[in-house]
């Protein structure tokens, strides 16, 4: 599926529909160059968890954990398709697989506790699962991304 996104506000309402859809284990990997709409739309999807915010990327700390509160876990584990409380966001532009794996990354990845964000995973494909969730974001122009999903 592809969507055409003409602003940030649109980028992170489609993260925000993503969040509706979670239940626990899925690791979503997103894909494109600098600028292309991954944090935008990784904030949205934050929102949509009801993540308090600010959200920014973890650049720089390579991995940001973010827990739901109690009250909301609550809430959720009433719906029968949310039963996590763990959100891991991960920026793997400067790590390699190893790394990611010291991080910790076996023990929470596919966790039905737990969602994983992985940006840039193209630099560390070779230990993401085959059924990973990816979202290619591409410019089209200034204004315009086209975001692609492609879920196996």
């Amino acid at each position: 599926m592809k969507i055409i996104s003409t602003s940030s506000l649109q980028t992170k309402k489609l993260g925000q529909l993503l969040a509706q859809e979670l239940s626990g284990g899925e690791i979503i990997c997103l894909s494109g160059d600098l600028g292309a709409g991954k944090t935008t739309f990784t904030q949205g999807l934050l929102k949509g968890l009801k993540i308090k915010g600010p959200y920014t990327s973890p650049t720089f700390a390579i991995l940001k954990e973010y827990h739901q509160k109690t009250q909301n876990v609550k809430r959720m584990l009433r719906a029968p398709r949310s039963t996590f409380h763990d959100i891991y966001h991960i920026d793997a532009y400067r790590i390699t697989s190893k790394d990611l794996l010291e991080l910790g990354f076996a023990d929470f990845a596919g966790q039905k506790n737990a969602v994983v964000i992985i940006e840039w995973p193209e630099k560390v494909k070779k230990i993401i699962p085959t059924n990973a969730v990816w979202i290619t974001f591409k410019w089209i122009n200034e204004k315009e991304r086209a975001i692609t999903f492609d879920a196996k």
